[in-house]
Parts: structure tokens; C-alpha cells; sequence
């Protein structure tokens, strides 16, 4: 089971979640007498989101408290973003449906450390600030999104190409967390550069299939969160980006790895493949 801080995180996520289904519901189902005390869906969303922020404030602090909001956030993102996707004009539910898939990431990505390795939770876990590199293709996904659905609104909307996506994205998704369950301990988001005690070279589970499991799935993953926005830009930008990323972060992780154990990770090179799509790794045999 998740340790505490992983219980804390699915309470809060399962109450952002829930408090922006809710928001939406009375909305939609046009509760008159209480919609009476608010203009708009927005006013009542605001108004949750601070008394919210109040209550999780009052009962946590430090570490659970950052921990608390952010999974409050992305829960509440998730929500949202089904909400869309069932009632927003059909140009919108694309959006909804990339919404719910990227809050669902960030916040499994913090759960899956919490269950497997608690002694390696971080506020980083949650990936929300991967990188400036990161930030910046999403924003460019947004503003693309944003853009052709003003000027070429009838191309926005649900079709095969976005479930094919949100399939590419489930896919990789479930593939990656197979691959941090596998490794448990052995898994980390910064590449170590000192093996410990318990360090094991995992070579079994989805580890049989690819080297880097975790990465194939994240590759993916990112892939398709543009199927889903039918972003035909961001689509080509980020399989070059996203290629070049962990071309050189399959690179130096081997070159650790080959530190670490040596021939044993080289036999383990000759039999399985990274799994990246011409991304051969680290080979110093060949």
C-alpha cells in the first residue's frame, strides 16, 4: 500500500476530483435556489477552489501541505476535463479528454513513487516541473489547440485520430508504471550517479520486453497527447523533441548503468533492445 503521503495525495486528489464533478453537475442540472449565489460555473468553481485551499491549509502543513495541493489541483483538472469532454460544445471535449489524461500522468507518476519507493517522494515526483523545455511544449500544444480551433474549428472535433491517441496514451501510460511497479527501489526521475546497496539490475517483467520501459511509455504517451488535440504541428515537434530528449537521456543512464554492473548490463544489452525507435543506447561492445 501507498505510505502516508500517498494516502494523504489520493484523498486530496479524490476530493478535487470530486468537488469539480460536483461544480459542474449543479451546473448543468440547473440547481436555480443555489445557483442564485453565484453569475456563473466560474464564480463557483472559484469559490470551491479557495475553500478548499482553506481546509487543506488548516489541516496540513510544510511537505504534505505542497503535497496536498497539488494533488488537490490535478484532481480537480481531471474532473474538469471529463466534465468538458461529456458537456462542453463538441470543440472543446478534445481539451477536456487531453486534460484529464495529462492530470491523471502527473498525479500517478507522484502516486506510483509514494507505493514503490516512499524514501524517494519528492515534491518533484509530481513532474509538474519537469523541465523549461517541458513547460514550453505544452504551452505550444495549447496555443496550436487554441489557434486552429478558432480558424478550423470543424477539425477539432472527436474522431478516430483522437481515440487512437488517448488509446497511445493509456497504453503508455500503463506501460511506464509497469515499469516503475517492476524496478520499485531501483527506480528514480534523476538518474543516479552513485549505486546504492540495494541498486539490482531488473531484467525480468516489462524489462524482458525493453531496456528502458519506462521511457517507451512516456515517448508514447507524449505522442499521443497530440493525437488527442489533433495538433498536426505539435505532433511532428514533439516525436523530434521528445526523440532527441531521450536519445540523450538513454545515453548517459547506460553509461551509469554499464558503471554500475558492468558485463552483466552488457549480456543484458545484447538480448534486449531499448526500445525507442533508433535509439540504440550506450553499446561500448560493439
Amino acid at each position: 500500500m501507498p505510505c502516508s503521503i500517498g494516502n494523504i495525495s489520493l484523498s486530496c486528489f479524490l476530493v478535487g476530483a470530486t468537488a469539480s464533478v460536483l461544480a459542474e453537475l449543479i451546473y448543468w442540472l440547473g440547481y436555480e435556489d443555489f445557483l442564485f449565489y453565484f453569475s456563473n460555473i466560474l464564480s463557483l468553481h472559484f469559490f470551491q477552489c479557495i475553500l478548499i485551499i482553506l481546509i487543506i491549509r488548516l489541516i496540513f502543513r510544510d511537505f504534505t501541505y505542497q503535497v496536498g495541493i497539488r494533488a488537490t489541483f490535478l484532481g480537480y483538472v481531471f474532473g474538469i476535463g471529463l466534465m468538458v469532454y461529456l458537456f462542453a460544445p463538441t470543440s472543446w471535449q478534445l481539451f477536456g479528454i487531453y486534460g484529464a489524461v495529462l492530470a491523471m500522468f502527473h498525479y500517478s507518476e507522484f502516486l506510483a513513487i509514494a507505493w514503490t519507493n516512499p524514501s524517494a517522494v519528492s515534491i518533484n515526483s509530481f513532474m509538474l516541473n519537469h523541465s523549461v523545455a517541458y513547460g514550453v511544449a505544452a504551452c505550444s500544444s495549447w496555443i496550436e489547440f487554441l489557434l486552429e480551433r478558432h480558424f478550423f474549428s470543424v477539425y477539432k472535433c472527436p474522431s478516430i485520430i483522437s481515440y487512437i491517441g488517448l488509446v497511445l496514451c493509456m497504453a503508455g501510460e500503463i506501460l511506464r508504471k509497469l515499469a516503475i511497479f517492476t524496478a520499485k527501489h531501483n527506480f528514480n526521475h534523476v538518474v543516479q550517479s552513485e549505486k546504492h546497496k540495494n541498486h539490482r539490475l531488473i531484467t525480468y517483467g516489462v524489462y524482458k520486453l525493453c531496456r528502458h520501459p519506462s521511457y517507451v511509455g512516456w515517448f508514447y504517451w507524449s505522442i499521443g497527447t497530440q493525437l488527442i488535440l489533433q495538433n498536426p504541428f505539435c505532433f511532428v515537434a514533439y516525436i523530434l523533441a521528445s526523440w532527441m530528449f531521450f536519445n540523450g537521456r538513454v545515453l548517459i543512464e547506460e553509461i551509469t548503468l554499464l558503471n554500475f554492473f558492468g558485463d552483466e548490463y552488457i549480456e543484458y544489452q545484447k538480448r534486449v533492445g531499448t526500445g525507442l525507435p533508433f535509439i540504440k543506447g550506450y553499446t561500448n561492445y560493439l
